[in-house]
């Protein structure tokens, strides 16, 4: 992820620590009060709800990238049929993940999409042992297994998996890698990939128009409004995200990933009461037992990368 043009930063490395600190606390804070953003359109058809994100989020990226002069980056990805062709598939990946996390949202399941995205960077090792043939380590193994287990557990003794946790959790980390194996830069390739379903969306919104458009617009202008705001709280976190990544070290930024389902977990938990109950609790703490063994293997790992590279 590289700099935006015009961007200068800051040439004492502790005044860009704390820039990208700040950054990264942004994107997370605004993320992790997503859920309280679509409790405003609760009442509203899930898949309107995400046909106005991807429409919304095309013009406000558009406009953003015109202004920042960093449209001649759109069109070098459109000449690239490969990468073309995997942001067809990331765009599909996260316009699914979108629906599934507004349909929780609507449903009062917020403790499902927050165990779904604890999960995410244990499912994104098991993607890289499955896909990538990668070797995990015995901790790594060991977070792998206790994720199976709670799984187990939940499945067991509720009569049924958490598929949206699953779904959630698996779509990020899939998307996730997706992006990772493709050479282009975040917000570019946000425009790319919401380009790609925009005609979907927007044949949906033109087809429903009398009460996906015109009949929000004239009888609920707060809504209407709210639904509008949701492309630039899309490309938002993310352009202050990529800031951070350029300042910030990785292990720092894959620590402070967990802010956003902690905050989802207190937020329904404490603000709107969802239920507890000791099948969760018993979910909840073997994945947080799981995410300490990844961290803290995490850690470890790069206090050895910084040895071995210091001369």
């Amino acid at each position: 992820m590289s700099q935006s043009n015009g961007e200068l930063p800051s040439t004492n490395p502790a005044d860009e620590l704390r820039l990208g600190f700040m950054f990264a606390l942004s994107a997370y804070g605004m993320w992790g009060f997503f859920p309280i953003f679509y409790k405003l359109v609760g009442d509203f058809p899930p898949l309107f709800v995400v046909a106005h994100r991807i429409v919304w989020s095309v013009v406000f990226v558009t406009i953003f990238l015109t202004l920042v002069g960093r449209m001649g980056e759109v069109v070098r990805i459109i000449r690239e049929p490969k990468n073309l062709g995997l942001l067809a598939l990331s765009a599909a990946t996260i316009a699914s993940n979108w629906l599934v996390f507004v349909w929780a949202v609507g449903q009062s399941m917020v403790l499902d999409v927050s165990l779904g995205y604890f999960l995410n960077p244990l499912v994104s090792i098991t993607i890289g042992l499955v896909v990538l043939r990668e070797k995990l380590n015995r901790l790594q193994l060991i977070a792998v297994a206790l994720v199976v287990v709670a799984v187990s557990v939940q499945g067991i003794m509720s009569g049924g998996l958490p598929w949206v946790s699953l779904v959630l959790g698996l779509s990020f980390a899939v998307y996730g890698y997706i992006r990772k194996i493709t050479p282009v830069k975040a917000t570019p390739g946000l425009l790319v990939e919401t380009c790609l379903v925009a005609p979907i969306a927007l044949g949906f919104l033109i087809w429903n128009w009398d009460v996906a458009v015109s009949g929000v617009a004239e009888t609920d202008t707060f809504l209407f409004v709210v639904l509008m705001v949701s492309g630039p709280l899309t490309a938002l976190p993310l352009v202050m995200f990529s800031a951070s990544a350029r300042r910030l070290p990785m292990i720092y930024i894959g620590l402070m990933q967990y802010i956003v389902p902690s905050m989802h977990f207190l937020l329904a938990v404490f603000l709107w009461n969802e239920p507890l109950d000791p099948t969760r609790q018993i979910t909840f703490i073997i994945v947080w037992c799981a995410l300490v063994v990844f961290t803290y293997d995490s850690v470890t790992r790069a206090r050895k990368s910084r040895v071995v590279q210091t001369p």
